[in-house]
């Protein structure tokens, strides 16, 4: 694949532009620093995949090119546990306030704690996708001392600090107008793990204003109340409400964290960060990544990344996933019924400020059909070139080719044979092997992993009464009953199974036996009358077959029944 044109439509062209030059600028001869956050404090979303999808295309646009680029991806595992999430046994709730990575892991889980649990899952996912980053625990960082200095820096100028924050204070008066509508329960659910636990800005108090927050050496947690700090000496004084006070030494003290706005700025500057993108509930005035900007020149001397504010993800579909999670589905839940290119394609084809849906529903057997024409665009050179570029971050990276199916049978079809066939190889094979007599499936391992993701689909988010079950025996009571019209179409059907046995050729057939009735060509131009006399014979197809108006595409469907079981049950 040629490389990507930088064109108006794409995006990740557009921006690896910018951040180059802005490399250059700033950093001239080192390699681009881009980033992304993460807080693992629940299940990671497909929303929150924004927050690395949107950094990875341009570091990967970044690296294709030849520059040396970083993406750097910050673990907020030590974060404070804010909330028992649905489904965990409410005794966790006794954690909350701890780090993450010092609460137990969910039960039954074989981590060591709850954020090494919910990083597993997407650390794995972001494997699959091909998204080649460098993980930092943010526990690490802090409880290491990797901060100290920043921290005693930021305590130095708390006071500048503070009046920074104050701006934006004074502007959330009682009655002001909202700056944008409220996020709804979904965009809030979403915006769990993107980075930033809290909006937190630090406290002031009677003793003033700090940005740093102890956890208690004695609970652990951060319930606790800077009551004085020294600067010459670092001495620094605080109370937790589990009664515990101390008096620490700053320069020596890991056991605590700046507050997000500060904390934020502070690690652009620590790792010279370009180019990181943020969700709405971080670009908002007054959020964290508009007061950042202003921190990090006058307090930590460094400068604010180039930062799109990116759109929240839509989920459709999810039939059982939701109610039995407690929450949005994550990518690896969306990479057991779709391939990684299409998940990747999802984002890459879309702009940042673009919200999208990601399908769980029937629409991802439209979406499979519309990723199977742009493929077939690009293989015969008739693509546009945004979408060749979109094609082409979809299906490999600066590092080489994603894996793929090496016979990528339509997801549609696949879904009807397994649902029909209850995932039985045997017959699964037979089917497959039927569609094209000319070009035959001659091993499933032709058409996977795509029949494993359709296979999961069907079994997770196809309702019990959606599913296909073939009749057993005739329904000898609806076929005495059929009129002489629709016995001749039955008729006519079965006279041509064995001359049109294939997908193509079904196809032909039963939507040519209305036509034949009317006295047309097989191939004659439907009218509206005659799209009416098809849906009828469809329909009574599909009742004499499963008992049911509608189904699995009839050609599939006749397909998987097999010659003989259709004779039987239509009658013959």
């Amino acid at each position: 694949m040629a490389q990507a044109q930088s064109t108006e439509a794409d995006w990740v062209s557009r921006f690896a532009d910018e951040v180059i030059a802005e490399g250059e600028r700033r950093a001239p001869g080192k390699p681009i620093v881009v980033a992304s956050g993460l807080s693992p404090s629940g299940p990671i979303h497909l929303g929150n995949l924004r927050e690395v999808m949107t950094p990875h295309l341009v570091a990967d646009e970044i690296r294709r090119r030849g520059h040396e680029c970083v993406h750097v991806l910050s673990w907020d595992d030590y974060d404070r546990y804010r909330k028992v999430p649905a489904g965990v046994d409410a005794s966790w709730a006794e954690h909350i306030g701890k780090p993450l990575t010092a609460v137990p892991a969910p039960p039954g889980s074989p981590y060591g704690s709850w954020a090494e649990h919910f990083k597993a899952a997407m650390i794995e996912a972001l494997d699959e996708l091909g998204i080649e980053y460098r993980g930092i625990s943010q526990t690490e960082q802090y409880t290491s001392g990797a901060y100290r200095e920043q921290i005693l820096h930021a305590m130095k100028h708390r006071g500048d600090i503070d009046a920074i924050l104050d701006q934006y204070r004074t502007k959330a008066k009682p009655g002001a107008k909202k700056q944008q509508k409220p996020l709804d329960e979904a965009e809030l659910e979403a915006a769990e793990g993107s980075g930033a636990a809290a909006e937190d800005d630090g406290s002031a108090g009677g003793a003033g204003y700090f940005p740093y927050k102890p956890y208690c050496t004695v609970c652990n947690k951060d319930l606790t109340t800077v009551t004085s700090y020294d600067d010459e000496t670092t001495e620094l004084a605080y109370t937790c409400t589990c009664g515990h006070a101390e008096t620490v030494l700053l320069k020596e003290f890991d056991h605590g964290k700046l507050v997000w706005k500060v904390d934020w700025p502070m690690r652009w500057a620590y790792e010279g960060v370009i180019f990181e993108p943020s969700g709405v509930d971080h670009s908002s005035p007054g959020s964290s990544f508009q007061v950042g900007g202003q921190i990090v020149g006058p307090i930590f001397g460094g400068e604010q990344p180039i930062g799109p504010m990116y759109a929240f993800v839509g989920i459709s579909g999810m039939a059982k996933m939701s109610s039995s999670k407690g929450g949005v589905p994550t990518p690896g839940d969306a990479l057991q019924i779709m391939e990684a290119p299409l998940l990747r394609w999802l984002y890459a084809r879309r702009r940042p400020n673009q919200s999208f849906k990601v399908a769980f529903d029937q629409e991802i057997q439209r979406l499979y059909d519309e990723w199977d024409k742009l493929d077939a665009k690009v293989a015969d050179g008739t693509v546009l070139p945004a979408d060749a570029a979109a094609y082409s971050r979809a299906t490999r990276t600066a590092a080489g080719e994603l894996p793929r199916t090496p016979r990528p049978l339509p997801y549609r079809t696949l879904a009807s044979v397994v649902d029909i066939t209850g995932g039985h190889e045997a017959q699964t094979l037979r089917i497959l092997s039927e569609l094209d007599p000319d070009n035959p499936v001659t091993s499933l391992e032709e058409t996977r992993p795509r029949l494993e993701r359709a296979e999961h689909w069907i079994n997770t988010q196809v309702p019990a009464e959606s599913r296909t079950i073939v009749r057993d025996e005739p329904d000898t009571e609806h076929l005495a009953r059929l009129g002489e019209q629709d016995r001749e179409s039955l008729r006519l059907l079965l006279e041509g199974l064995d001359e049109h046995w294939s997908l193509d050729g079904l196809t032909t057939l039963v939507y040519g036996v209305p036509k034949v009735l009317a006295g047309l060509e097989p191939h004659a131009k439907p009218t509206p009358e005659l799209k009416a006399a098809q849906r009828a014979f469809f329909a009574l197809l599909y009742q004499l077959l499963v008992g049911r108006d509608t189904g699995p595409r009839l050609p599939t469907l006749l397909l998987a029944v097999g010659a003989d079981r259709v004779r039987k049950l239509l009658g013959a």
